[in-house]
């Protein structure tokens, strides 16, 4: 197949047509760029996708008037559109985003994708971001790809022939970067707490950011560990390298690293880049609990913007604000809770950077409930840890009331007794 250039192949897209961008650091960025460069040409433009960088012109003047973004996952990019007029969310689970393609439920005219260039053999991989990308790929009506050198080959499910894609454009740039960052005094506790819940042997589930990445670095004396996680980024390679995570003792595809997208910086990326040690899947896969739990002692870690005292957790909102997304946090804390001597953790500041409990009498007003109570087991602080599971509202108000703020533990326990005892 021929290349042609990112304004001849958005040229593909028609009015009154609905578009996937592939997301994290496989961002399409070029052919979104000349995409939106023809915004006087085109009307009611409708964007499915997950997480995307860069700075989504699409959702910013005059461009938004054009393009309308549909989200299944909020990131700060599309953040203001999806809360305003410009844009809307999908409150879903990242293992079911797969079938509003399967099912026609949001049927694609046009999937903008970034791979490597082809093999010799004529297949592309799809990088670090296969996720939802695949089903989008086999469902959509056509498929516009940036063939890109910098984007690492990948084993597993991300490959796809040459002759799935529609019209290819050549580009020569770095895939998005994201670089550890210094943990604060806060982040340093929290990841102690959560280090001492996991055992050797455990299957990790664990995102990005500050609290992941300390965590890890407090389990240099653990063995035989394992990842089946939805995404991961740097905080695993010093573990890898003095083989602590081996997966010698996962039940579901032994000795590999599972998951379905993943962001950090080039020595991650060199990491993955032909690696057959870790399996990219799609997130139907990795997120699936009946996969999931197969694994034993699988450790989901995951976070919350709030917890109301009877263990209520909200992780994708602030108020009625749409602040992320569902995205797998239920999934891998069912699946975690299901697998055999598995831990589902929430983990999180005791409050705010403007020193606001996140341990609440109540959720606020408008906030949406990620993970229902019935599901919260581990709950973790700067303060201390917490077993929710087995215990009475009353008992959870009291054990979430003592890893709180000291600041705000005489409040809180006051606003409990009035909401559990009237």
């Amino acid at each position: 197949m021929l290349y042609i250039t990112a304004q001849q192949a958005v040229e593909q897209v028609k009015s009154n047509s609905r578009l996937f961008f592939q997301g994290a650091a496989m961002t399409p960025k070029l052919i979104i760029k000349a995409l939106c460069d023809r915004y006087k040409e085109l009307d009611n433009v409708e964007i499915v996708q997950l997480h995307t960088e860069g700075e989504a012109k699409y959702t910013q003047e005059p461009y938004n008037q054009i393009f309308r973004v549909n989200s299944c996952f909020v990131g700060s990019n599309v953040r203001k559109a999806v809360n305003q007029q410009q844009g809307d969310y999908i409150p879903i689970f990242l293992s079911e985003v797969h079938l509003l393609f399967k099912r026609n439920i949001l049927p694609l005219d046009v999937a903008f994708i970034q791979v490597s260039p082809p093999d010799k053999h004529g297949f592309c991989s799809l990088g670090t971001s296969v996720d939802v990308t695949l089903s989008a790929i086999e469902n959509a009506k056509r498929v516009i790809a940036q063939v890109n050198p910098n984007v690492p080959r990948t084993h597993g499910d991300g490959i796809i022939h040459v002759q799935q894609i529609d019209a290819m454009v050549e580009v020569d740039e770095p895939i998005h970067q994201v670089f550890l960052s210094e943990p604060t005094a806060t982040e340093l506790a929290i990841g102690n707490h959560v280090a001492q819940l996991i055992e050797d042997g455990a299957t990790l589930q664990m995102g990005i950011g500050a609290i992941p990445n300390v965590v890890l670095n407090n389990l240099k004396n653990h063995k035989n560990l394992g990842i089946h996680t939805e995404m991961f980024s740097d905080g695993i390679l010093p573990l890898v390298e003095k083989g602590i995570i081996n997966g010698s003792q996962k039940m579901v595809k032994n000795g590999k690293i599972v998951t379905c997208f993943a962001m950090g910086s080039p020595k991650l990326y060199d990491f993955i880049d032909d690696n057959p040690m870790v399996h990219f899947k799609e997130a139907a896969y990795t997120n699936d609990t009946s996969i999931i739990r197969r694994n034993p002692k699988v450790t989901a870690i995951n976070s919350a913007i709030e917890i109301d005292i009877t263990g209520q957790v909200c992780a994708d909102t602030i108020g009625k604000m749409q602040f992320s997304g569902v995205g797998g946090q239920m999934d891998f804390i069912r699946g975690a809770s299901l697998s055999e001597d598995g831990k589902a953790i929430i983990a999180m500041p005791s409050i705010t950077a403007k020193g606001i409990s996140k341990i609440t009498p109540y959720l606020k007003k408008g906030a949406g409930v990620t993970t229902t109570r019935a599901h919260v087991h581990y709950v973790v602080t700067e303060n201390g840890v917490v077993n929710l599971f087995g215990k009475s509202l009353k008992q959870r108000a009291k054990a979430l009331i003592s890893i709180a703020h000291p600041d705000h533990q005489e409040e809180l326990s006051k606003l409990a007794y009035e909401r559990l005892n009237n």
